[in-house]
């Protein structure tokens, strides 16, 4: 599971980049998230960020957590499940 879509880095465009959860931690209500970026599906990590959000326990695992939440977010909006 990741996400893919058109990114910019380094002022580099990358016409499908692979957004994949890299870490995940949770405490009772709340997780904390890496996201990799690579330029493909195959490639390594070019960039990291780290995210936050809302944990639910008895929801889906937490990195179908994760990458549900980073489609609520604007930068993620266009991003194609892959």
């Amino acid at each position: 599971m990741a996400l893919a879509k058109r990114t910019e880095y380094k002022s580099v465009t990358i016409e499908s980049g692979y957004f994949r959860v890299s870490s995940v931690t949770t405490k009772k209500d709340k997780m904390t998230f890496g996201l990799g970026l690579h330029a493909t599906e195959t490639s390594e990590m070019i960039s990291h960020e780290t995210y936050s959000c809302a944990y639910d326990i008895d929801g889906e695992n937490p990195i179908k957590q994760a990458y549900e939440h980073l489609k609520t977010l604007p930068e993620f909006a266009d991003a194609e499940d892959v």
